[in-house]
């Protein structure tokens, strides 16, 4: 049983963690075409339609390969997760059912219109088919984190007597505290993410001595909304979603946090450190007293429980994984703050262009806000561990007992072997884009 939960859960992580590396760009990226649509509208410069028509284009590649790559997990919820999809679907399939009717389609069928119908619409009713393919991106990442915050913080449901969940409280699931700090931070992670792509192109292009006007543009714009979302995911959501552990999850605010042993007079932060799991302590470790108190609760001698107040069987069944990927995350942000703030202040002196080593800087980081979505999203699930549903029902209670680990193992080794081709597929044509640049680009004529 052990070894079949484990090749399931691995075969969901890896299925799941190579389809987010596309919807979390389209997400932040359709805000930024939509900016560069309204600009053109207000300026009549033709710089910005034609910033419109190259990153569509982007947009288009990564939506067009995270519907390929998340048809999958919705089989998996049968073939895998067979307990969990009979138990819970009452609830989560109601969701997961609005997300396929109303946001996929709203975006996909507007897409096209957006890619080939500039001249037929006119620029004002091309501007509302971008934005309406947003707000069909947005509300798609807003159902999607409705169900995983139920599975955080189950509300509005009743367990029947066979065992099934049923939903009593519709309004409750969309009215769910985990919800809105969840999304939101969610939101701004992936406009960061879109951020750095935007001004890393931009950066490469001005290196590169190539469509040097454009990669100005991008740049700057890359940069200020860069800034922005990535303060937004520290300070408010960050910390409102962090309260939300320590108020329904203390044990997991705890293994994220390194806390084997409650401090009675306030916690400290860990900077750095190495979880050891067996003797219960961090080693190596380089901390500050007692902000961890203040940041949680506004007092410096706050007691925060450690794990030695809760029963082993509740732990997250990874503290050391869920320790570190708190931490990346957090790191990450971190860096991603200070190097924008660096970039705006360059940007404000009119010195950025001329700088190499933040351009230089801005294109290396471009794949590290992908890590920090990445790492922050298993923070999530390997803190929710050894719950499908926190508290209600465990993750070996929902795996399907008919299928065999070596039938999950094979399944795994084709998506893996498929979603490499498809990765360099990706790569290659992402790379033509880049290197054809946004000059004269015209969507409505040319074929994709």
């Amino acid at each position: 049983m052990e070894e079949m939960l484990f090749y399931d859960r691995m075969q969901f992580a890896f299925t799941i963690t190579f389809h987010y590396l596309f919807p979390q760009l389209t997400m932040g990226l359709s805000l930024i075409i939509v900016y560069f649509k309204w600009k053109y509208l207000k300026t009549k410069d033709e710089q910005y339609n034609h910033a419109t028509h190259f990153w569509m284009k982007i947009f288009a590649l990564n939506f067009a390969m995270g519907v390929v790559t998340g048809i999958p997990m919705e089989f998996q919820f049968g073939t895998n997760w067979a307990k969990f999809s009979e138990l819970t679907g009452g609830i989560i399939g109601q969701t997961l059912a609005m997300e396929g009717m109303f946001s996929f389609f709203l975006e996909s069928s507007f897409l096209g219109i957006f890619l080939f119908g500039e001249k037929l619409l006119g620029h004002k009713w091309h501007f509302v088919t971008g934005l309406l393919i947003m707000i069909g991106s947005w509300a798609s990442g807003y159902l999607i984190i409705a169900t995983h915050s139920w599975m955080q913080n189950p509300v509005g449901y009743e367990i029947l007597e066979n065992g099934k969940f049923v939903l009593t409280n519709f309004k409750a699931l969309f009215l769910n505290p985990w919800l809105w700090p969840s999304y939101l931070h969610n939101q701004a992670a992936s406009l960061v993410t879109s951020s750095f792509v935007v001004a890393g192109i931009g950066a490469f292009y001005i290196l590169s001595k190539k469509n040097v006007s454009f990669g100005k543009l991008f740049l700057k714009t890359g940069v200020i909304f860069g800034l922005i979302s990535s303060v937004i995911v520290a300070v408010p959501t960050g910390d409102l979603l962090a309260k939300n552990v320590v108020k329904y999850q203390p044990v997991t605010f705890a293994a994220m946090e390194g806390i084997f042993h409650t401090e009675k007079k306030g916690s400290e932060i860990v900077l750095i450190g190495q979880p050891d799991v067996k003797d219960k302590k961090l080693d190596n470790k380089i901390a500050v007293p007692n902000i961890l108190s203040f940041l949680t609760y506004g007092n410096w001698d706050q007691e925060i429980k450690g794990l030695d107040q809760f029963e082993e069987d509740l732990h997250p069944t990874n503290i050391s994984g869920l320790y570190y990927a708190y931490h990346i995350m957090v790191g990450l942000g971190t860096v991603f703050i200070g190097l924008m703030v660096i970039s705006l202040f360059q940007l404000i002196r009119g010195k950025l262009f001329e700088t190499k080593w933040i351009l230089w800087s801005l294109m290396f980081m471009m794949p590290f806000p992908y890590i920090a979505n990445t790492t922050g999203w298993y923070t999530a699930e390997l803190g929710r561990q050894p719950w499908l549903v926190y508290n209600l029902l465990r993750t070996a209670a929902g795996a399907s007992p008919t299928v065999s680990s070596g039938n999950t193992l094979f399944t795994l080794l084709g998506f893996i072997g498929l979603y490499l081709l498809l990765g360099m597929l990706f790569l290659l044509l992402i790379g033509k884009i880049i290197n054809k640049g946004p000059h004269n680009v015209e969507l409505s004529t040319e074929k994709i």
